[in-house]
């Protein structure tokens, strides 16, 4: 399993609302489309810091995430609600735990 931590900084806090809105509804669905998808998590921190953390079989597939998540940002016109490139960490999940889901 392979995470993709995205960190951005100098987000418009005015247009927050809307980020998340158009990820939920655009970006995640499309995500969620790409081979080797296991996750996806938006992060809103506060003081115009947003982080995504994306989780793929692979490192190839995380790849491929980037490139859907840098076209969405152009196709969505959010160039100005996101202004600063984000920090990236990448790499390989070495230790995970979940819980487990309640069975009705």
């Amino acid at each position: 399993m392979f995470a993709t931590i995205r960190r951005y900084e100098g987000v418009d806090q005015s247009r927050i609302a809307e980020l998340i809105k158009r990820a939920d509804e655009t970006l995640v669905p499309t995500l969620s489309d790409l081979p080797g998808f296991r996750g996806y998590y938006l992060v809103e921190a506060g003081d115009g810091v947003v982080s995504s953390i994306g989780v793929f079989d692979t490192s190839s597939h995380a790849d491929q995430s980037h490139l859907v998540a840098s076209d969405w940002i152009r196709d969505q016109k959010l160039e100005a609600a996101l202004p600063n490139r984000p920090t990236v960490t990448a790499g390989e999940v070495v230790v995970h735990k979940t819980a487990e889901l309640a069975q009705a």
